[in-house]
């Protein structure tokens, strides 16, 4: 396959399977003192990778060394929006690497695909410019279905010292050989990726299944999220991802709607490092895969108004 590199299982991640010791470093303050002043300066909320819609610019960042939990009902668009997201990522110089656990590699790149060109099926020439352009920038661990924790561990520390990875998505927690009800598990599991985010400035997206609900058309929060709660307790960021289940149902039904009425929610619920914690109202745009900003945007506008920023 052309383009975004894949990392194969063939690689020898031996070197990486124990954690170094980075985190007990002794830095002398004066180390900080350009960090101090920007944080100072700009104020940390505005640090950090932007998400491409622009409403959301000054709400939350993506910022290093923080590990960001994605969650959801199944089926409602959690890996779609963090894939939009990642996009957006690249296009800000910030090299990605995607574990996907649940989808092949071809999948998660097609999907990202028509999310970058804004339309269904865009033209071989271009695909192939965009990988062309992906090369050096984004990157896919080639593995599907069950993957033993600490091997994803190294494939993470991996990234972080040969690829120089900025951003890297686990999708999901269910695939990374822990049990459900593993609280124990769990815990030392996020302990170990708060550590290599921390120790290697990477952010870490995680992604984590909210637990099945009578009712979807009620939007689900960081409390519930499946497993233990130490979960949402030790990540720095929880993004919600919910469709409107109740409007679709409306329009299938032949039925009319608010056009202020969003197709799916961003709930921020949770910013150790930002003030902002809120809904924010997202459509969807079939053929591209895109979630826009407002009911009268098109896939086009949306690329024009800041998505490569």
């Amino acid at each position: 396959m052309s383009g975004a590199n894949i990392i194969r299982d063939d690689i020898d991640f031996s070197l990486y399977m124990q954690a170094t010791d980075a985190g007990h470093k002794i830095i002398p303050a004066g180390a900080y003192a350009e960090e101090v002043a920007d944080y100072l300066l700009n104020g940390e909320q505005l640090c950090g990778a932007k998400l491409p819609w622009r409403k959301t610019r000054d709400l939350i960042r993506f910022r290093e060394g923080e590990v960001t939990l994605w969650s959801g009902m199944n089926g409602h668009g959690k890996s779609l929006a963090l894939g939009q997201a990642m996009v957006g990522f690249v296009c800000q110089r910030q090299p990605v690497c995607i574990a996907s656990f649940e989808m092949k590699p071809v999948v998660t790149l097609a999907r990202m695909m028509r999310q970058t060109a804004g339309c269904r099926q865009p033209e071989r020439e271009m695909v192939l410019g965009v990988h062309e352009a992906w090369a050096d920038w984004l990157w896919l661990y080639d593995q599907q279905g069950q993957v033993h924790a600490e091997k994803i561990l190294a494939v993470m520390r991996y990234a972080a010292d040969k690829l120089k990875v900025r951003h890297f998505v686990v999708d999901s927690l269910m695939k990374c050989g822990i049990a459900e009800d593993d609280y124990t598990a769990q815990k030392l599991f996020l302990d170990a990726i708060t550590t290599i985010a921390r120790d290697t400035g990477m952010h870490i997206h995680l992604v984590a299944h909210s637990r099945k609900a009578k009712d979807e058309t009620l939007p689900p929060g960081k409390m519930d999220v499946k497993g233990s709660g130490s979960i949402t307790d030790q990540v720095d960021n929880v993004v919600v991802v919910w469709r409107n289940k109740t409007k679709e149902q409306a329009l299938q039904a032949g039925g009319s709607y608010q056009p202020t009425e969003p197709d799916a929610l961003l709930i921020i619920d949770k910013q150790r490092n930002g003030e902002f914690e809120g809904k924010v109202g997202l459509w969807f745009d079939k053929g591209s895969m895109q979630y826009l900003e407002h009911a009268t945007q098109t896939p086009v506008d949306m690329l024009r108004a800041g998505f490569w920023e």
